[in-house]
């Protein structure tokens, strides 16, 4: 008798443990499912050559992308602020490094709360687009208007949308923040694309003298004029209209000079808006929420400053 109510606790324990794993699975997988940007054709595109075929690896790295999602990462049950947040990875305008600058920082932001949206942006390529330097600002300035569309659906504030990016990622995020008044997609609703809020790591920012080569040429090509490049040094593009902003760099960075951060926030204080720069000794690039060189955590003085700005507040 003992053991047959033993092997029914054990059986009763092995089916709890099903159903637990099943339901988070379950949640995990509803939250995770990718909407597309266009669901009734991508603007400014070209037939999608058959060489042209979207790669993901295990480290979730994205390239060749011709056809842009938002995949939303919902906070847990009775937390969510209403605030949001796009997720722009970084990867020189050629890949998106969408684990450590995408789904992990999606986790982090859902864990106070903030309903976060990464997205999978198409990369510059003439073989894709009519015009391969505005495809990823449409890309991003849908994303902002997506997310308000469907802000009561989502459980968000419409006027609590923001913008993070990484490296390239970041140039990206900032032009979003500086380009809002050329809206380049439909908008037949007018409703804003510009971000309430930017937050910028380890961004790429200019491309005059301390640009990150390699971004602006996949953006705007090596032929570039100099308006063109005047027009995507986004530190020259901040009005008194630009969000409030939050950077993050690394003094040793070797990929994308620290001047690029110094550039966008002193263009800021210039135009009175209220930014916070914080810029480490070591830590280098690329390393998503906390590089192996520094015992620094950038994500607790960015909650801090959401905090002090009222965007965690209900």
């Amino acid at each position: 008798m003992y053991l047959a109510f033993a092997n029914y606790l054990t059986m009763k324990n092995i089916l709890t443990a099903f159903l637990l794993t099943a339901t988070t699975v379950a949640a995990f997988a509803q939250q995770q499912t990718a909407l597309p940007l266009y669901p009734k054709g991508v603007p400014n595109s070209k037939p999608t050559p058959a060489t042209y075929k979207e790669t993901i690896d295990e480290r979730l790295w994205i390239s060749k992308v011709s056809i842009p999602t938002l995949t939303p990462y919902l906070p847990a049950k009775g937390t969510a602020n209403g605030t949001a947040v796009v997720i722009c990875p970084g990867g020189s305008y050629i890949g998106l490094a969408s684990g450590h600058e995408g789904s992990a920082i999606a986790q982090e932001f859902n864990k106070i709360g903030v309903t976060a949206f990464v997205l999978k942006y198409r990369l510059p390529n003439d073989s894709i687009m009519t015009d391969k330097s505005i495809g990823p600002l449409q890309d991003a300035q849908r994303a902002i208007q997506m997310v308000r569309q469907n802000a009561a659906k989502w459980g968000i504030n419409p006027n609590k949308v923001g913008i993070i990016g990484f490296s390239a990622g970041g140039h990206l995020a900032s032009t979003e923040g500086t380009h809002f008044d050329k809206v380049v997609i439909e908008n037949k609703d007018n409703i804003s694309v510009r971000p309430d809020f930017m937050m910028l790591i380890y961004p790429v920012i200019t491309f005059g003298e301390k640009a990150h080569v390699g971004s602006r040429e996949n953006l705007i090509g090596k032929d570039a004029s100099q308006q063109q490049i005047d027009l995507y040094s986004n530190e020259k593009q901040v009005t008194a209209n630009t969000p409030p902003t939050f950077i993050v760099f690394a003094e040793d960075d070797d990929v994308v000079p620290v001047e690029n951060g110094i550039l966008m926030y002193n263009a800021l204080l210039q135009n009175k808006i209220p930014a916070e720069i914080h810029i480490v000794p070591k830590g280098g690039h690329g390393f998503g929420l906390k590089s192996p060189k520094s015992k620094a955590l950038w994500f607790d003085w960015a909650k801090v400053w959401m905090d002090d700005n009222d965007w965690l507040g209900k």
